[in-house]
């Protein structure tokens, strides 16, 4: 999966040694860019984390994968980065979101230029 967010709040790195050898993970807090925005916890794992580039308020393109795991009868989800790109704002162009759901019709397409004079008497 991909998104396209803000970079909202940096959180401390954590590190540890399991039975693979040594491990870090950065948290990150993006929101979304859509018409309702959302905040999303985003890990870094290891060699993916690029602390000069996580300033807060840059944008960036993260790529994903989510993975849920139960404990004690409790179901946990983690959203984990496999690629996390800066945007670049001079080459980025936002558009207004598309929506097609049948709640928000589309607007009617503007009519088209005609030559002939308005020949309403009013």
């Amino acid at each position: 999966m991909q998104i396209t967010a803000k970079l909202i709040q940096i959180l401390p790195l954590q590190t540890g040694v399991s039975r693979n050898g040594e491990w870090k993970k950065q948290d990150i807090v993006v929101e979304t860019t859509d018409r309702f925005p959302k905040k999303i916890c985003v890990s870094i794992w290891g060699d993916k984390i690029q602390p000069s580039q996580l300033n807060p308020g840059n944008t960036f393109t993260i790529d994903f994968d989510i993975d849920s795991r139960e404990f004690n009868g409790r179901w946990y989800n983690d959203v984990k980065a496999w690629k996390v790109e800066p945007v670049d704002a001079a080459n980025n162009t936002t558009a207004p979101p598309v929506i097609n759901d049948p709640g928000f019709p589309e607007p009617p397409p503007p009519p088209l230029p005609t030559d002939e004079p308005d020949d309403l008497p009013f």
